[in-house]
């Protein structure tokens, strides 16, 4: 006679795991997941007020995406991307420079918790605050040209608010200064992750600092590396509040301080909302195929081929 199970007294406890992960799949859903399906729907019609009049929404197929790219839509994307570079070079070069010399114990620096301190604060103030101080440090009368006047190295005031390279100049040093502190700890965090013993045995075959920090701290913190510049580029497409308030809305000079979010914000603004959804989707697929462009980048092997590329060769030769 075969033995007989007792299922009564057994308890799934699957349920419970669904139960308690419930709360952000809905939160998410209603959030996010509806409003991105409602952003792309809408992008295919044309919806907006005129006056107290709304038009539409009437189906128009991809005539709102046209019209972007026809318009002025590859020059504010030129803008945006243009300025997140000019912040984010000497951010990455800088914060990889400062947590280098932080973790490195043979210099043996001194007030280490107050420069670390220092440094992060920027990222604590809001940015709307800082593009003010900024608006009125570099402004024609303000406190900087006054400097420069005064020590002679400006004959007059230098209009940063009104020149092309001054006002981007300006908006990729307040990126900078607001985000190199919160990039230095976490470059910080992934050296000293990094096995010690790596650095002694390379010291021991007689490797100076730039050959261990290039051969072996590089390549072993790419991954913190790959989550900066992702995040850093996610942040930079999305730029609005600095050169908002810095330009008074306007990007000036001659609109080349306009960000994409900037045009999103006047179509908004406007209440035509299937422009709107074109920028919108339009913004997301350049941050999804940029992104997926770093990464594929920056997660390579010592031998050039990434992951994807290293499995499937493995496959071929089962």
């Amino acid at each position: 006679m075969g033995e007989k199970t007792n299922k009564k007294g057994s308890i799934s406890y699957a349920k419970w795991g669904y139960i308690f992960i419930a709360p952000f799949f809905i939160i998410f859903a209603v959030f996010q997941l509806i409003p991105l399906a409602s952003t792309i729907y809408y992008s295919f019609f044309e919806y907006y007020r005129s006056g107290l009049k709304v038009i539409g929404p009437s189906f128009v197929g991809l005539k709102n995406y046209m019209t972007l790219f026809a318009t002025d839509l590859p020059k504010y994307f030129g803008n945006t991307l243009l300025l997140w570079i000019i912040g984010f070079i000497p951010q990455i070069a800088v914060s990889l420079l400062l947590a280098a010399w932080f973790t490195d114990l043979r210099l043996k620096l001194k007030g280490q918790t107050f420069f670390k301190t220092v440094i992060y604060m920027p990222n604590l103030i809001m940015a709307s605050a800082f593009a003010m101080l900024f608006f009125a440090l570099f402004s024609d009368n303000g406190p900087v040209n006054a400097v420069l006047v005064g020590m002679g190295i400006l004959k007059q005031p230098f209009s940063f608010l009104n020149t092309v390279w001054g006002n981007r100049g300006l908006i990729g040093l307040m990126n900078f200064l607001m985000w190199f502190g919160n990039t230095t700890i976490m470059l910080m965090a992934a050296i000293m992750g990094v096995d010690p013993t790596l650095y002694e045995a390379a010291e021991l075959d007689g490797c100076t600092p730039n050959q261990m920090f290039w051969k072996i701290t590089i390549p072993l913190i790419r991954p913190i590396l790959v989550y900066v510049m992702i995040t850093s580029m996610i942040g930079g497409l999305q730029m609005f509040d600095v050169p908002q308030i810095l330009t008074n809305g306007k990007g000036g000079p001659d609109r080349t301080s306009t960000t994409m979010i900037m045009y999103l914000n006047n179509h908004l603004f406007s209440k035509n909302y299937g422009m709107a959804g074109a920028v919108s989707v339009v913004l997301f697929l350049v941050c999804a195929v940029l992104c997926v462009i770093v990464y594929m980048s920056l997660t390579k092997e010592d031998d050039g081929r990434s992951k994807a590329e290293r499995k499937a060769l493995k496959g071929g030769k089962k």
